[in-house]
């Protein structure tokens, strides 16, 4: 009997990170060097990641350039990745601020006593419980790109929030759809 391969492909979490990179300029046609300078990553991981995103129907290519397909990307963002891309929490630690700690979610969420949300980083400068980021390079990305940083933070606050934090959150989130 002959060997039956799984030639699934499925989404990793650099592949969202690249989609949300890429939603944040706009959604529309930018190179590999770009966002493999925005995101931290190599550019044979961005063009590895925008291939398995087209495979899922997420993005498109014209005239050889990744596109968002904005549609798509939002009904996944806001009801499926979250269950894709658990959030996975571990100690108290120093980090960038994320979630609801982070802009532009904080001018719309007050801070009660307990830790916030944090993504460990050499450079962070907020105490908090670490929550894992969706790709190792996020925090320095976020740091570089305001725009960015707000993209993966709102994702977090759908991902790891309470329920009112996950309603303000996809009501920021809409804009970038737009």
């Amino acid at each position: 009997m002959p060997k039956v391969s799984n030639r699934q492909i499925a989404l990793k979490p650099q592949d969202l990170y690249v989609l949300l990179a890429l939603l944040c300029r706009g959604g529309g046609s930018v190179g590999y060097p770009e966002l493999a300078e925005q995101t931290d990553l190599a550019v044979s991981a961005v063009h590895g990641a925008l291939k398995r995103a087209a495979a899922a129907q997420l993005a498109i290519f014209e005239d050889r350039r990744p596109v968002v397909l904005k549609t798509q990307l939002r009904e996944f963002l806001l009801h499926g990745a979250k269950y894709v891309f658990p959030p996975v929490w571990g100690s108290l630690t120093r980090g960038v601020p994320t979630g609801y700690a982070a802009a532009p979610l904080n001018e719309v969420i007050a801070p009660s006593s307990d830790p916030v949300p944090v993504w460990p980083h050499a450079k962070g400068t907020v105490r908090g419980v670490s929550l894992v980021p969706l790709y190792p390079s996020v925090p320095g990305a976020a740091l570089k790109d305001e725009r960015l940083y707000a993209i993966l933070s709102l994702f977090d606050a759908l991902r790891s929030g309470q329920a009112r934090e996950r309603a303000a959150a996809q009501k920021l989130l809409e804009e970038f759809f737009l």
